[in-house]
């Protein structure tokens, strides 16, 4: 699994030009699953992003977590993380896990998170998106499970 994590000040989800899901303060978890990703590795992997510090404390530094500042998650299924670009110019998604293994992952990945706190919205796995966000910081973190 390979997650590409912005914090955002806000984000939100449009299908077919109408607003899916929204969020405020927290972060966008763009979700990629590769061929060979487990869903028991899915647990640890949420954790990791959990925990993973990238909100400012009182003094400006990055040293809190989404469960620390109380913030929402929005996670939308990214198919695109494993474009292997290395031939050609046209990116090739070989790496990437097949639609029905890879939705059941997604599914506990969201399922996990949902566990938490933490509000978690998302997009609609497999469906064209229009995703809108406003990158805090900026700040944008590649994370892979393996």
């Amino acid at each position: 699994m390979k997650v590409i994590i912005q914090r955002v000040s806000r984000a939100s989800v449009e299908i077919n030009s109408s607003i899916y899901s929204s969020i405020d303060s927290g972060m966008v978890v763009f979700l990629g699953i590769k061929k060979g990703d487990k869903i028991q590795d899915v647990d640890n992997f949420v954790d990791k992003i959990l925990k993973l510090r990238i909100f400012e404390d009182d003094n400006g530094k990055m040293n809190l977590s989404i469960c620390d500042i109380q913030g929402e998650i929005l996670i939308i299924s990214q198919f695109t993380l494993y474009a292997d670009t290395k031939h050609g110019n046209r990116p090739s998604f070989f790496e990437s896990e097949t639609s029905i293994l890879a939705e059941k992952i997604y599914n506990q990945f969201v399922n996990y998170i949902s566990k938490t706190e933490i509000v978690v919205k998302t997009g609609q796995f497999g469906a064209m998106m229009n995703v809108n966000l406003v990158n805090n910081g900026p700040v944008t973190i590649e994370m892979e499970s393996r």
